[in-house]
């Protein structure tokens, strides 16, 4: 499908479409000093001219130069909190089947988050068992993806193969583009029902020279991460590194906190939990995200396996870039940089995975 444009007016105009059509709109907004993810009632809503300063345990706003709607890296949220609740109720003893929810439209998708979204799939909604409430949430979903042409300086999508340009599941990509200071959208299509939601739009068909700016700009973001991952086979490294004296130094930093899976787009795991009333003539279960941080994470037998802050971390930082692929094939990190950015002590992921390929190649010396 060829590519078209569409201005600032034709981002109301998408919020609005999208809106007529029943979804709920969801994307950045500012506030409370961070770009967080809300319902939203207008593009009047979205961050324009607000650009962030990232680093680690360092995040902060700053006005940018123009008036761009995207022109920022990943905020504390991610999407997962939409299609993943971090809390819900799975049963009610006295409740009749749930009405089926509003469907979500999700707009200003980055690369990494999108392909977090399949990775959630994957573990959710591709398995033997698969979870219905994700499952239908994620087929009633409309995306419009935001392709990153200013990477932050925790970003190292490149390393883990997952941007800056958008992958497959969006139903609408957007290119921003500033024009002698005016906004500009290239715009590409996904999906059939992102070509009817674009036709509702006062738009017009893209000029190469926008099209080949839009791919040139998402292609020199590539050479502009501010981190990475070492080459080579990040399982095998970490097989190697399981006795390393590195996970004692790194724990003696780590506050087993938990932040770090919060906001990581793809941490799944969950707990479930039955209450009932005083009377006992009520009862329900409820799922709630968990973390492999937790001391009881573990507890099996009167026991917990993991009790060291080393081997918690271990863990965390083995399954996501090691096992993951034993269990689904691929990594399970997309390089959007908010696990440093919210540590309270800075641990940096790619730092840790450097040093321990720099000591790996000691060994190998």
């Amino acid at each position: 499908m060829s590519s078209a444009v569409i201005d600032s007016a034709g981002i109301h105009q998408l919020i609005c479409a999208l809106v007529d059509r029943g979804y709920r709109v969801v994307g950045p907004t500012r506030s409370d000093d961070a770009i967080v993810l809300a319902e939203l009632s207008s593009a009047d809503d979205l961050p324009s001219g607000w650009g962030v300063d990232v680093g680690p345990g360092h995040y902060r706003l700053r006005r940018r130069d123009d008036d761009a709607l995207f022109g920022h890296s990943a905020g504390p949220q991610s999407w997962k909190q939409f299609l993943h609740p971090p809390r819900q109720r799975l049963w009610s003893s006295d409740e009749s089947p749930p009405e089926q929810p509003t469907p979500y439209a999700f707009v200003g998708v980055r690369a990494c988050d999108l392909a977090a979204i399949a990775k959630l799939n994957d573990v959710l909604g591709e398995n033997t068992h698969p979870d219905q409430g994700f499952v239908g949430r994620h087929r009633r979903s409309f995306v419009v993806a935001v392709n990153c042409t200013e990477p932050g300086a925790l970003c190292f999508c490149v390393s883990m193969g997952t941007g800056p340009q958008v992958g497959p599941g969006y139903d609408l990509a957007l290119t921003e583009l500033s024009d002698g200071g005016t906004l500009l959208y290239v715009v590409d299509i996904g999906t059939d029902e992102g070509a009817e939601v674009l036709a509702a739009l006062d738009h017009r068909a893209a000029q190469q020279s926008e099209i080949d700016s839009a791919r040139h700009q998402v292609a020199q973001a590539e050479h502009h991460m501010g981190r990475h991952m070492p080459g080579g086979d990040l399982r095998e490294l970490l097989i190697r590194s399981r006795e390393s004296p590195r996970w004692d130094e790194v724990a003696s930093r780590c506050l087993t906190c938990g932040n770090c899976t919060m906001v990581c787009p793809t941490c799944f795991c969950t707990s479930v939990e039955d209450v009932t009333d005083l009377t006992g003539e009520h009862a329900e279960r409820w799922t709630h995200w968990s973390s492999c941080f937790e001391p009881d994470f573990t507890f099996i037998h009167e026991g917990n396996v993991r009790q060291s802050t080393p081997s918690r971390y271990r863990h965390w930082i083995t399954h996501k870039l090691g096992t993951w692929h034993d269990q689904f094939g691929s990594t399970g990190c997309v390089g959007c940089g908010r696990c440093i950015a919210w540590c309270p002590t800075g641990i940096d992921i790619t730092e840790e995975m450097n040093v321990l390929a720099g000591l790996d190649e000691q060994r190998d010396d």
